[in-house]
């Protein structure tokens, strides 16, 4: 018996139509391959047919593509991959991912940073809730750029007084004591994500201007000791690499009026000991205590390639995870 074809029809109107079907439509193709429904863009009208079930699981994610495109947001073909990987995640199939107050305008550079994935805009909003967030992942979810961002948007818009960036400088495979230069130069290279992270936010110039005011301080973490944080927002990115000493360290900083958030990767340990990391013990000793979150982002919310989630996902599997 042939299953009866459904059509459904959304309007499309107000939403840029290169962007809603991509490339040689390929946002529309691969739209069709997550489903296994026909997808067919006409005038103002997206349609939507084939049987009951691949319509229904096709048309949250076709008005989530079709809100993008109203944004005037980058809409590609892996984005429309981690919105059918999300839609079962939501429940209810729309997702927080275009939600307004998972959004972030940063002034002066009319750049709009906004969640891909439910699970990111879950950590944007455990962001603005709570003063000390820490965000766990897997490489590429986007856990310490939303988080640089959610800092220069505090700093525009004068709810801090500065950025405070730290990393751990942990060797893993070369030793300090063999890259060239003076000690700066030796520590950049642990440094340069975030010194990226930012230049995507801000122009060069403004940037290397907070640099020289020290409204933005890029430091390892061990330059943290012995001074107190106020009124600002501070990163700890890599924390998976600060040792429990180091982490208590990093937290007993904050002043008043600041913000932290720790972010990390429990798979990219480079200590000698994993019980040395100040991440796992964290996780043990803080969930519970009012004002701080946790958050775990998973390989659905890998905003790379999208072979990096593949990739994510075999490690795991070889490694038992």
């Amino acid at each position: 018996m042939t299953e009866e074809t459904t059509i459904q029809r959304l309007s499309t109107e107000g939403a840029d139509m290169l962007t809603l079907a991509g490339v040689n439509d390929e946002n529309l193709i691969e739209l069709a391959k997550q489903t296994g429904a026909k997808v067919a863009l006409r005038g103002d009208t997206l349609a939507v047919s084939g049987g009951a079930e691949a319509v229904a699981r096709a048309l949250p994610i076709a008005q989530r593509m079709i809100d993008t495109a109203k944004q005037q947001m980058p809409l590609t073909a892996d984005d429309v991959l981690r919105m059918s990987i999300e839609a079962p995640r939501d429940g209810n199939g729309t997702g927080t991912a275009t939600d307004n107050d998972t959004r972030i305008v940063l002034p002066g550079v009319r750049k709009i940073i906004q969640a891909k994935t439910a699970g990111q805009a879950e950590y944007m909003k455990l962001m603005a809730e709570n003063d000390i967030v820490v965000g766990v992942g897997p490489a590429g979810t986007g856990k310490t750029y939303l988080a640089v961002a959610a800092a220069v948007e505090a700093l525009a818009r004068k709810r801090v007084r500065r950025i405070v960036l730290a990393r751990p400088a942990v060797e893993a495979g070369e030793s300090l004591g063999f890259l060239p230069g003076d000690m700066q130069a030796k520590v950049d290279p642990y440094l340069r994500p975030l010194y990226d992270a930012l230049e995507d936010m801000m122009p060069q110039e403004r940037v290397q201007k907070a640099l020289e005011t020290r409204t933005i301080e890029i430091a390892p973490l061990a330059y943290m000791r012995g001074r107190t944080l106020a009124d600002a927002f501070v990163i700890l990115d890599e924390a998976q690499n600060a040792t429990n000493a180091q982490m208590k360290m990093f937290l007993t900083r904050l002043g008043v009026n600041s913000k932290a958030v720790i972010t990390g990767d429990k798979t990219q340990i480079d200590l000698p000991k994993r019980e040395d990391s100040g991440l796992v013990q964290i996780e043990r000793i803080l969930p519970g205590i009012d004002g701080i979150g946790f958050y775990y982002l998973t390989d659905a919310d890998v905003v790379r390639h999208r072979l990096v989630r593949e990739i994510i996902k075999a490690y795991a599997e070889d490694s038992g995870a």
